[in-house]
């Protein structure tokens, strides 16, 4: 339940308590549920519990409470398992009696729906990069065997700093269809502004209903308007089934061609004409950002999506999952040197990394060239994995030969990546490492050839 949905249910005074957490204040309200924003104080964090309307508030309507009970169940069934860095994590599920309710990862900030009014338009650069992460996040979502099926502005959370989206959660999984399961879930669900043509049939659903329905929502963040409006459903449905909604470049200045044919290719009415998978969608996306086919700001700095496909091409992260990936992208530091400059001196000590992005270096001992390392290579790891101090002295200098752009972590940040993550870096630190003493070997004609 986003922050701000349409109320339609009197506020009850604020409870001090749900379970075992201590509400801090009330987030929203909605027809079946409300959110709160809570604090678990043993795990010392804050949380979102969207709670149910318990039966008596919700009136006369004999559907309602069967309905609120799969939506719960459907979203219960996810706890836990869905780990991404773009989908709200569900924590808990407690199925209480009067009023159940699920606790949920906070995310400060508002939703998408706040940003498709004509007066606050994104940039479009800056909406290309939602659209990428909503694409990841959905592609992994899917394989999980999930489609969401109500993938509208309101669903999707957006962190902001100073007034600027920087990440962005999808949210709500009440609607979700579980491909794998065999219990009785709720059909035809979801928001009809944003509903494919095959969703409103009731028929057989894939990952390209989703797909329509993140076209849909770019469409609106681009234009400030749904593709399209009708004075009553039953024509909303009609538009859905037979029109083309109005181009883009109509409704807004500077839409360049790729971006509309993309958001057009995702609205089409027949799932066939629509990308064929999440990848091709989010790398779409990405071209649209890496080939400078949509405005940029003056002092727009590298966007995640760039940055996402960079370390995609390089052979060092070759391994690296989705999820992986992005956290690098959030977690590493990205520098920008020139030529000549040190990223190490014989001598000095440290526990820092880099991995090379863009560019190359020189390693030289006592002036000679002694190698030379491009993009998809590390330096400096020998440092970062040595056991003793001793060992962490840099025996050559590494300098800059071509301008560079390089990843890098140090001991603070390094911990800051998931368990997993790590893991995936040692194993790319071990195979770095072989690979170099093979070559050892073969320059100094060892007679054991490492293969």
């Amino acid at each position: 339940m986003p922050a701000d949905a349409a109320a339609s249910v009197p506020a009850a005074p604020l409870p001090r308590a749900i379970g075992k957490y201590r509400v801090l204040s009330r987030l929203g309200e909605g027809a079946t549920s409300e959110v709160f924003l809570a604090r678990d104080d043993f795990l010392g964090r804050e949380v979102a519990i969207k709670r149910a309307h318990p039966v008596a508030a919700l009136g006369g309507d004999i559907t309602m409470p069967q309905l609120q009970a799969r939506y719960f169940a459907a979203e219960a069934a996810l706890v836990g398992k869905l780990q991404h860095p773009n989908v709200v994590q569900i924590l808990d599920a407690v199925p209480d009696a009067k009023a159940p309710y699920l606790v949920m990862e906070y995310v400060p900030g508002t939703t998408l729906r706040h940003f498709c009014r004509p007066d606050r338009l994104l940039p479009l650069e800056q909406i290309v990069e939602i659209g990428f992460k909503c694409a990841m996040a959905l592609g992994y979502v899917h394989r999980q065997g999930l489609i969401h099926r109500d993938v509208k502005p309101a669903n999707v959370l957006a962190l902001l700093q100073r007034e600027q989206v920087v990440d962005i959660k999808i949210s709500d999984f009440g609607s979700v269809l579980q491909l794998e399961s065999d219990r009785t879930q709720v059909f035809r669900v979801g928001s009809l502004s944003y509903m494919s043509p095959e969703q409103l049939d009731g028929a057989a659903l894939d990952a390209r209903s989703d797909m329509y329905s993140l076209g849909a929502v770019l469409y609106h963040l681009v234009s400030g308007r749904a593709p399209f409006d009708a004075p009553t459903q039953a024509a909303l449905m009609g538009q859905i089934y037979t029109a083309a909604p109005p181009p883009l470049a109509s409704l807004r200045e500077g839409v360049p061609e790729a971006l509309e044919a993309l958001v057009h290719a995702a609205l089409a009415k027949r799932a066939q004409e629509r990308p064929a998978t999440w990848e091709d969608f989010a790398q779409r996306l990405a071209e649209l950002v890496s080939r400078r086919l949509i405005p940029m700001g003056r002092l727009q700095a590298p966007l995640d999506s760039e940055r996402f496909g960079l370390l995609r091409t390089l052979e060092f992260f070759g391994e690296f999952d989705d999820v992986a990936l992005w956290e690098v992208v959030h977690r590493a530091r990205w520098q920008r040197f020139p030529v000549g400059h040190a990223l190490y001196r014989k001598g000095e000590q440290g526990t820092s990394f880099h991995i090379l992005a863009q560019g190359e270096v020189e390693v030289r001992r006592d002036g000679e060239i002694t190698a030379r390392l491009g993009a998809g290579t590390s330096v400096g790891e020998m440092a970062y994995l040595a056991p003793s101090p001793e060992l962490r002295t840099y025996s050559s200098d590494v300098l800059v030969a071509q301008p560079c752009i390089t990843v890098s972590f140090t001991p603070e940040t390094l911990p800051q990546l998931s368990a997993s993550t790590r893991q995936l870096f040692d194993a790319a630190f071990i195979r770095v490492l072989v690979r170099r003493l093979h070559a050892a070997h073969e320059a100094l004609a060892h007679p054991r050839r490492i293969v």
